[in-house]
């Protein structure tokens, strides 16, 4: 899965909001005792079609959400995103996860579990219907939902591509 340009736009020119996905609590057993350190999944998007996702290790989960953030705001992707709906049905995989995205008509809302929702939510789809197959880990899941909507095609380069006019993607 590479990562989109986002035509050169810094991280710090958008607005992003950020949702914590999964906190984890790590262990590790010394001679001195346990040591406890944290792993958080944050996934940071706009709402108008920017979606990104990080994963931050530290002793603290403030620390752990902050470092998330930072390398969520690395991995930006570029969504088309029409009418508060993707343009088409898409099915992606990462691992373990399989995702399945269709559109839906206005007012159906964001039909998805958990991490398949923080995502969608963060990226601007407002009407969409989605099942997560597979894995149910957190991460694989926002991979494979994040793989998904960068493999998302909009009207306009699809017309480009096949040297029609944009109605005619539309009417056939």
């Amino acid at each position: 899965m590479s990562k989109v340009n986002i035509n050169s736009v810094k991280a710090a020119d958008i607005e992003l909001k950020e949702k914590v996905v999964n906190i984890n609590r790590v262990t590790k057993v010394t001679k001195g005792g346990r040591t406890f350190s944290f792993s958080a999944l944050v996934v940071v998007g706009n709402g108008e079609g920017i979606v990104g996702h990080g994963l931050g290790k530290a002793k603290e989960v403030s620390e752990a959400i902050a470092k998330a953030i930072d390398d969520a705001k690395k991995s930006l992707v570029k969504v088309p995103v029409r009418n508060g709906s993707i343009p088409h049905s898409q099915v992606a995989r990462f691992s373990g996860g399989h995702v399945l995205l269709k559109p839906a008509s206005e007012g159906t809302g964001v039909i998805a579990g958990g991490a398949m929702r923080a995502v969608l939510e963060s990226a601007g789809v407002t009407n969409v219907l989605a099942k997560s197959q597979g894995s149910s880990n957190g991460h694989s899941v926002v991979k494979a939902t994040i793989k998904a909507l960068s493999l998302m095609r909009d009207p306009l380069t699809v017309a480009e591509q096949r040297g029609i006019d944009l109605d005619k993607v539309f009417n056939g």
